[in-house]
Order: C-alpha cells, then sequence, then structure tokens
C-alpha cells in the first residue's frame, strides 16, 4: 500500500508541475504585455540546443576503435539528416532514424 500512495503522490506532483509550467507563462505575459527579448531569444535557441545536447549524449559512448566502429551510428545519423532535408519533419526523420539504427544493430552488425 505505501508504494501505491507513494507512486500517486509522484503523479499528483509531477501532474502539478507540468500545469504550472503551461499556466504560468499565460499568467505572466497573457494579458497584452510585451515578451521580454531574452525569452523570445530562447525561444529560438533552447530547441537547437536541446537537439545538440541529445547528440553529444547519444554518441558520447560510441567507439570507433571497436567493431562495428561506430558505423551504424554514422549511418543513423545520415538517415536522420537525410530524410530531414528531403521532408522537413522532425518527428518522422527521429523515427526513422531510429528504425533503421535498430535494424542496423539488431539484423545487421550483430
Amino acid at each position: 500500500m505505501a508504494d501505491y500512495n507513494h507512486a500517486m503522490i509522484i503523479i499528483l506532483v509531477m501532474g502539478l508541475a507540468t500545469l504550472a509550467t503551461r499556466i504560468l507563462p499565460v499568467l505572466i505575459f497573457g494579458q497584452g504585455k510585451k515578451v521580454p527579448d531574452y525569452i523570445m531569444y530562447l525561444g529560438r535557441v533552447v530547441p537547437y540546443t536541446a537537439m545538440g545536447l541529445l547528440i553529444v549524449y547519444c554518441l558520447k559512448d560510441v567507439s570507433v576503435l571497436e567493431a562495428p566502429h561506430a558505423l551504424p551510428e554514422i549511418l543513423a545519423l545520415a538517415v536522420v539528416t537525410g530524410s530531414y532535408l528531403w521532408k522537413r519533419n522532425t518527428i518522422l526523420s527521429v523515427v526513422v532514424g531510429t528504425v533503421a539504427y535498430m535494424v542496423m544493430v539488431q539484423l545487421i552488425f550483430v
């Protein structure tokens, strides 16, 4: 029973935190106030920064000295880049790249 209560408290707190991040910008900037320039700047650069951080995180443990010499990662990165340049759809590119990587790792580079 304690695990159930603990899980419910965690879900409630996370739900409130998510709700707060959705409501606070409306309360702060919703009354026709001008959004500060630094907030607009962050809105432009943070998505690219987050994607760069995810790329670095995903590739940090890849070894080019051991077989398969980072070939699946390089090919999956090329698939993601190519599909994004072709369709300009981030979600599609991530899904296609993930599927390509998993197929390579599970079936080709065993």
